[in-house]
């Protein structure tokens, strides 16, 4: 990961290509050393992540899912540009602190802090830690607290009987990013709770109507970062990486065409030219921690999100009053009983099925893309 940073911090992928070679020849030998009879390579290191996906799979659901992205992120781009708030800190922090007290979160048994990037941590159940990051200027620490209470909730809300054991935590990668992008999409970007945020940002000094804070929350725009990219956007940046490091794992992609194939694919999935290697290959951190298989997660968090949201809004008929009034006791247990107190017990897609009555879709998803797209 040092000669990652050091690359990245000076443009200079060819410094770090010899320590990606190596750490996908090792991805490869350790995928072949456990590989079960019948599983691929990177079906191995898929498991280490979410138990039971399969490439397969995957090549059908992303091929799929870019397929029917393309024309939105198309009709997106030719729309009216991105908008921005101009956020003091105190502003956000107020807001932050606030939103979360709301949800339930309070300091006999949460820790709130601030980091260089946003994560959660758990010593148990009753022991939850979550970061946000601030810049001035900015509404995005509103998105991250949110994104990090969701993992936090998910913890939180496991069978107390399970804790301490090997079922006492969240299923797989992809359920707990579904739980953080319920939170950051579908609560955090709603309509409804915008009016909720912005009278927040009132209270810290910050004043702004619901439907220009929720204008910037969605607003669509093709990015070089992964990070940074809209809930439009954000799968194709996933299918990418999948699309890469899949290649790689199998032989088909040289590390040293790793650079070119990257630039292709940005231009081909999101229409983006990248201008140099810190802007593409080198921004995330996972391959240098030979971390392959991970990626994939983050894009299937948001399918089942969504999957996740529309049984929520079927089964509560005041949902959208619910977000309205910021009063999101309902949510918090209908996750807890069709989610997170299973823990481990049931693997992903058994798990997704039991609560919303079918396995993976990603119908639900597109469903809350169009409109973002002005569809």
């Amino acid at each position: 990961q040092e000669r990652w940073q050091r690359a990245r911090a000076e443009d200079d992928f060819a410094g770090f290509a010899p320590a990606l070679e190596r750490n996908v020849h090792l991805a490869r030998e350790y995928a072949l050393c456990i590989a079960q009879d019948g599983e691929s390579p990177y079906d191995a290191l898929l498991c280490d992540f979410d138990f039971g996906l399969r490439t397969a799979e995957l090549r059908r659901v992303f091929g799929a899912l870019a397929g029917e992205l393309a024309p939105l992120v198309a009709e997106a781009s030719v729309r009216s540009p991105r908008s921005t708030l101009e956020v003091p800190v105190a502003a956000q922090q107020a807001a932050v602190t606030a939103t979360l007290r709301r949800l339930g979160v309070e300091d006999s048994s949460w820790r709130v802090d601030v980091s260089a990037h946003p994560f959660t941590a758990w010593v148990g159940t009753r022991d939850s830690r979550l970061t946000t990051r601030y810049s001035d200027g900015e509404v995005e620490s509103l998105l991250s607290s949110l994104h990090e209470y969701g993992h936090a909730l998910y913890e939180r809300q496991i069978d107390p009987a399970l804790e301490r054991t090997n079922l006492g935590a969240g299923t797989s990668m992809s359920m707990h990013e579904s739980q953080s992008k319920l939170w950051e999409n579908h609560v955090a970007r709603s309509p409804a709770f915008a009016a909720v945020l912005a009278a927040e940002l009132a209270a810290g000094g910050f004043g702004v109507t619901a439907g220009e804070l929720h204008g910037a929350l969605v607003g669509v725009a093709p990015t070089l970062i992964r990070v940074s990219a809209d809930p439009l956007t954000y799968p194709l940046h996933i299918i990418l990486r999948f699309e890469l490091e899949l290649a790689l794992i199998e032989g088909d992609l040289a590390v040293a065409d790793l650079p070119d194939a990257w630039r292709e694919g940005m231009r081909r999935l999101l229409g983006v030219e990248v201008p140099s290697d810190q802007l593409g290959c080198l921004q995330d951190v996972h391959w240098s921690a030979g971390a392959f298989g991970y990626f994939p997660s983050y894009a299937l968090g948001c399918l089942i999100a969504a999957q996740l949201w529309e049984a929520i809004d079927a089964d509560t008929p005041t949902l959208q009053e619910d977000l309205a009034r910021g009063e999101l006791g309902a949510v918090q247990r209908w996750l807890a009983e069709h989610v997170h107190r299973h823990g481990r017990r049931r693997d992903t897609i058994p798990l997704l099925e039991a609560a919303t009555g079918r396995g993976l879709d990603s119908a639900p998803f597109l469903r809350y893309v169009a409109p973002l797209a002005g569809r």
